[in-house]
């Protein structure tokens, strides 16, 4: 079909349509609420919901963690203590006794 002639047929269509002056019964509610979801979103109210919704198991897991940490430490019978432990693991890298430049 031809662009042109189906667009003068319905601009005749359109003008031989009575103008009315009255307006339809909550039009303006109804224009309103179609522009409300095309609200622009805020990245940072994503970000801190899905924080909250984060906080939750993250906390669940630090409790499953102390829970283990706290029964696996009577159960260790290691001669050697956890502090000395650590700042052998920690200094192990700067341990240059054996070593002769």
């Amino acid at each position: 079909m031809n662009i042109a002639e189906l667009q003068k047929k319905l601009v005749a269509a359109a003008q031989a349509k009575p103008l009315d002056n009255r307006v339809p019964y909550a039009f303006e509610k109804r224009i309103m609420a179609r522009l409300a979801p095309a609200a622009r979103l805020d990245p940072w109210m994503l970000w801190s919901g899905a924080l909250w919704r984060a906080a939750a198991p993250c906390v669940a897991i630090m409790l499953l963690a102390l829970t283990w940490s706290f029964f696996e430490a009577g159960t260790d019978k290691s001669s050697v203590a956890l502090d000395v432990a650590l700042e052998n693991t920690v200094l192990a890298a700067t341990d240059t006794t054996g070593e002769a430049w």
